[in-house]
């Protein structure tokens, strides 16, 4: 459980470095981190890392179509997390 938790500590933090390192480079005029590459470390478990940057940093907040696959991806997460749960809950019982 503790290797999961260090895992989830590490995409979280190397989520937050590209959301500051892309929007370091929006402002440079040079070549950026694809959104597929961004999403993808919050499709892995950098939700958390991603959502905090984009707060801080201010970055990607106005892109809709960003938004909308990410809070998608949000929403998968805590469904499946949920059933996962649940299904453990009640298995349990």
């Amino acid at each position: 459980m503790i290797v999961l938790f260090y895992l989830f500590l590490f995409l979280n933090l190397i989520a937050f470095i590209l959301i500051g390192y892309d929007k370091y480079l929006s402002k440079k005029h040079k070549s950026r981190i694809s959104e597929n590459t961004l999403l993808t470390f919050v499709l892995i478990g950098g939700t958390i890392g991603s959502g905090i940057a984009m707060l801080i940093f201010r970055h990607k907040t106005a892109k809709r179509r960003y938004l909308l696959r990410f809070w998608v991806l949000v929403l998968i997460q805590i469904t499946l997390i949920f059933t996962l749960f649940y299904l453990n809950c009640f298995n349990n019982a």
